[in-house]
């Protein structure tokens, strides 16, 4: 926010509200905004006025302007005024060093009611604790408090920042269709019924994906946007219901580690001018994706603190523990996470971390606790040998808590993952003045969906399969890796990207595997395997997250604040009755039946 923001003087202010200092006293000025504070002291009238760009104190003085001061009497809160008078220091006493302007008032000579205000459904203060529902049915008064108007400032500088970034490396900002095609893979899209051809739809893009691709086979070259992108899925914390923007940014003639020298000091930048966070390693860690999911249990590790996991299959296989054996025996294997001062976890805390557990796929929740000895219902299953042989491998001291997980590999891996970030929460280990950037590599290009009985699609189905179309032929699909990467921060995925499928024989095989036709494909992605078929540079991309980076960075309990109009927890708008129903003319039009659901 600028020191001194200019304005053009008109006839309702000479000077914004954050603006005055003593270098103005005795000069004459007008203000306008809105009334924050009233105070009414023995005669004297003073009030806080205030815009976006601060406060000033007013003073009215019955014995110098009578009828200013009547005017003064009667304002309320949120009033929006016009007020002329002159600069004056404060008394030494009255001087509040917090505000740029805290040492002058204004003497006021003349006042204009602009517009009254109704009684307030709550206080416009930061420090007020206001119900999340009832600030988003009167967002427009929300907005007014200090804190999200400093937040839609830093956004906007945010945002600014790297459009330069982009601009000096030579990329070119390019809008792409908002009514588009649907996509079959990732989430679920908004429709948009076609009027002018009834049965059909738009799809309200995801990301850009193909459109940047085209873009690439173009000839662009490099180019990027802050893109607008829809998915209809379930909010949580740091993903905004509906709608969202990325840097999206897509480059020709480029392998991955391009994209990584890209990214990474945009990063940085970003960290260090917006953020108070020290990087903890300026050069970001890389993990493959096994090695994530391996030592942390996720795929976007906090890395703020270790706590790694350790195999301890070759430990446990012969031991009399049945949970363990039956692991092993159906080939899975069994982790252990040592937590340093778990010992002193107490009975309610390790039977939240069970439950939690179980949320994620396990049965229960294995431990030691190591006090004066270890102690553990399951010691008398694995047998003291075991249980020294498991201490050691983990090197557990006394006060630490070891937990365990048996099951499929990547099953046993995630339960600990959770585990994992569940104890950080307990022991306040995630350090809110750290970035802890890494980079994940070397995703698996496809998984097996039990669920269905068939192998999809792991990440991105765009992406090149690392040894191309030979790997496709010659590979077990779930054994093929892709140039897919992922950019986590603080435990927040950040940003998806890959090295994109040009090759046309190479996309068919790659969907072939996850079960689609050719005539499939071309129905679904027809105009980017047809742009390929003539002439496609090798290219990549990455989307980083604009809100959930900000989210992290500022360290904001939802990321509903970063957005000025955000949907609740339901996906609804309640300021502005968002969705609700439209009627049957419109219904008519769109060739469009509502069809009656039991709530």
């Amino acid at each position: 926010m600028p020191e001194k923001p200019a304005i053009t003087s008109n006839i309702y202010r000479t000077h914004t509200n954050g603006e005055l200092t003593t270098d103005n006293i005795g000069d004459q000025v007008k203000l306008s905004g809105w009334v924050h504070a009233r105070r009414d002291h023995g005669g004297l009238i003073f009030i806080d006025l205030r815009d976006r760009w601060g406060i000033t104190q007013l003073t009215f003085d019955p014995s110098k302007n009578k009828d200013a001061w009547q005017t003064a009497e009667n304002l309320r809160s949120e009033y929006v005024i016009s007020v002329t008078g002159q600069v004056t220091a404060r008394p030494a006493e009255m001087i509040n060093n917090k505000l740029t302007t805290g040492a002058i008032e204004v003497a006021i000579s003349d006042i204009k009611i602009l517009s009254q205000a109704d009684a307030l459904p709550f206080e416009i203060a930061d420090d007020q604790d206001v119900n999340e529902e009832l600030r988003l049915q009167y967002r427009f008064l929300d907005l007014r408090r200090r804190r999200l108007q400093d937040i839609m400032q830093k956004r906007d500088a945010f945002i600014t920042h790297i459009r330069r970034y982009m601009h000096e490396r030579n990329f070119t900002e390019v809008t792409t269709p908002i009514l588009a095609n649907s996509s079959p893979e990732g989430a679920r899209d908004y429709l948009v019924p076609s009027r002018l051809h009834p049965g059909k739809f738009y799809a309200l893009p995801q990301a850009p994906q193909q459109f940047k691709q085209l873009l690439m086979v173009a000839g662009v070259d490099r180019y990027f946007q802050i893109a607008p992108c829809f998915r209809d899925e379930d909010p949580r914390a740091d993903r905004h219901p509906g709608e969202f923007y990325q840097l999206d940014l897509e480059m020709s003639f480029v392998e991955q580690e391009d994209i990584f020298n890209l990214v990474e000091p945009l990063m940085i930048e970003l960290t260090d001018k917006f953020s108070d966070k020290k990087i903890t390693k300026q050069t970001f860690p890389r993990l493959t994706w096994r090695e994530a999911m391996s030592r942390y249990g996720s795929d976007k590790p906090d890395l703020r603190y270790d706590l790694p996991l350790t195999d301890v299959t070759d430990t446990v296989t012969d031991s009399g523990f049945k949970v363990f054996a039956d692991a092993v025996a159906g080939g899975g294997v069994v982790g252990a996470l040592r937590i340093p001062g778990g010992a002193a976890f107490t009975r309610q805390q390790i039977d939240k971390l069970t439950e939690h557990a179980k949320q994620f796929g396990a049965a229960g929740l294995a431990y030691i606790l190591i006090k004066d000895e270890p102690t553990s219902p399951i010691i008398k299953h694995l047998g003291e040998g075991i249980t020294k042989q498991i201490i050691d491998t983990v090197k557990a001291q006394p006060g630490d808590a070891i937990f365990f997980g048996a099951d499929k590999w990547l099953n046993a891996s995630k339960v600990l993952g959770a585990i994992r970030i569940m104890c950080a929460d307990i022991l306040k280990l995630k350090k809110s003045d750290q970035a802890a950037w890494c980079w994940i590599t070397d995703f698996p290009m496809y998984d097996w969906n039990e669920d269905e009985d068939k192998i999809d699609f792991s990440h991105n189905p765009f992406s090149m399969p690392q040894g191309g179309i030979e790997a496709l032929n010659t590979k077990e699909p779930t054994a093929i890796l892709a140039y897919q990467y992922d950019l986590v921060l603080n435990g927040f995925e950040i940003s998806s990207g890959a090295i994109r499928n040009h090759e046309p024989a190479t996309m068919y095989k790659a969907f072939a595997i996850a079960g689609y036709t050719q005539e499939e494909v071309d129905a679904k992605f027809g105009g980017m395997i047809r742009a390929f078929k003539f002439g496609a540079p090798p290219h990549g991309g990455i989307a980083p997250g604009i809100d959930r980076l900000m989210m992290a960075l500022w360290e904001l309990p939802s990321i509903r604040d970063i957005y000025a109009f955000p949907k609740n927890g339901k996906a609804q708008d309640v300021m502005m009755n968002a969705p609700s129903t439209v009627s049957q003319k419109q219904l008519d039009e769109l060739s469009i039946s509502v069809k009656e659901v039991a709530e």
